[in-house]
């Protein structure tokens, strides 16, 4: 198993005073560019230190929201694409289902390649429905849209013999030869997260890398109809590698103490979606559906624990994370178990993208944290064997 050391890069000073809305109309002047400038120093830190202790890295970005100042993956990326020395690079997400430019994404990702000597993983996403009033963008037909981008940037990334011309539905370029090419050949792994089993099914069709983020114990549905879109194109079935998992971590030698910061990193779940009604579900971004799922409570922020209990992340208890898969949390002993029993029920997940950071737990937590995981609970999972699940017979 591979782990991922993962933060938003939060800015919680803003957090009590947001009159209902942390993103989109939330005003900067609640952001002071000083205090800013410490948090970024530190996350930076911190992911400096996982690659020390030998943790693979996950960057996102978000826009005008106080609960992730990352804006441009690629300011964080070109950081420790130079600093770092081992750890992979995992942008999840990078959000061209309404970016403008696909070739200045190719050209970006390409470049880190290169200076990264070949570390990085490349999350293809369409964003989150609160992007869309930023970004100007209709999200009407955004995944058309995100598949036009895809395959650009793959084009762009693979053609070696001179310029060629693009001339579809959303892009129009001419004389496209991107300098550098990347590292990696053909061209970086790509990833994706879904949380609908359409997409999940195509991911598996295209043998993806597929990332679910926080959805517990309803998770095995979805890496099901992966399997199933992966073994249609005459596949076996997938190995372990082509899953990834979002969950929160906090592990302690002291129970009570891995609890009390368990409570502080699901502060990323209280806060992710306070938000303005009007930019909570665009029309046009939700298939029918996702929709009906969502009016069903059967998607997040609702999940189900392993025994079928509704889970509401956002207002639940640390025990009823624990029990729902979302945050893996106790003893080094505890969380290994934790972490076993999911990848069991979900028929074999080697991607851990570890959210070892999160809302308020501070610096020095983070750093025992991810100290404690790193020494005492990853090698244990690099010597698990993962689960190898069949794709379920068709109905």
């Amino acid at each position: 198993m591979r782990v991922y050391q993962f933060t938003e890069q939060p800015y919680p000073p803003a957090w009590d005073d947001h009159n209902g809305s942390l993103r989109v109309n939330l005003p900067n002047r609640k952001v002071d560019p000083r205090i800013a400038a410490d948090l970024f120093h530190r996350y930076y830190d911190e992911w400096l230190l996982a690659d020390e202790l030998g943790l693979d890295i996950m960057i996102n970005e978000h826009h005008q929201t106080a609960t992730c100042m990352c804006a441009a993956a690629i300011v964080p990326l070109s950081i420790l694409a130079r600093q770092t020395r081992r750890a992979r690079l995992l942008v999840l997400g990078y959000p061209i289902g309404h970016r403008p430019d696909p070739l200045r994404c190719a050209e970006e990702l390409s470049t880190i390649d290169v200076v990264s000597r070949g570390r990085l993983d490349m999350g293809f996403i369409k964003g989150v429905p609160y992007e869309f009033p930023c970004s100007n963008q209709n999200p009407v037909g955004v995944m058309d849209r995100f598949w036009e981008a895809h395959d650009f940037i793959l084009k762009a990334m693979t053609t070696q013999d001179g310029p060629f011309n693009w001339e579809g539905e959303f892009f129009h370029y001419r004389q496209v030869n991107i300098w550098p090419r990347p590292w990696q050949q053909p061209h970086p792994p790509i990833w994706s997260t879904t949380g609908s089993r359409n997409n999940a099914r195509v991911l598996g069709e295209r043998g993806y890398v597929m990332a679910t983020l926080g959805t517990g114990y309803s998770t095995r549905v979805l890496y099901d109809a992966y399997r199933e879109g992966y073994v249609s194109k005459g596949r076996k079935a997938p190995a372990a590698d082509r899953f990834a998992y979002l969950g929160l971590v906090a592990v302690a030698h002291d129970e009570a103490e891995a609890h009390r910061r368990g409570d502080l990193v699901a502060g990323y779940l209280r806060t992710g979606a306070i938000v303005h009604v009007p930019f909570r579900n665009p029309p046009g971004f939700l298939s029918v559906e996702d929709n009906t799922r969502l009016l069903k409570g059967q998607s997040p922020p609702r999940t189900r624990a392993k025994d079928g209990r509704v889970v509401d992340m956002r207002a639940c208890s640390v025990q009823d994370l624990i029990e729902a898969g979302v945050l893996f949390c106790g003893t080094p002993d505890q969380v290994y178990q934790q972490i076993v029993e999911f990848c069991e029920y979900c028929g074999g997940m080697g991607n851990l993208l570890m959210m070892g950071h999160g809302g308020r737990l501070s610096h020095d937590d983070t750093a025992d944290n991810l100290t404690l995981f790193a020494r005492e609970v990853l090698p244990r999972l690099q010597e698990y064997k993962q689960p190898v699940a069949e794709a379920p017979a068709a109905a």
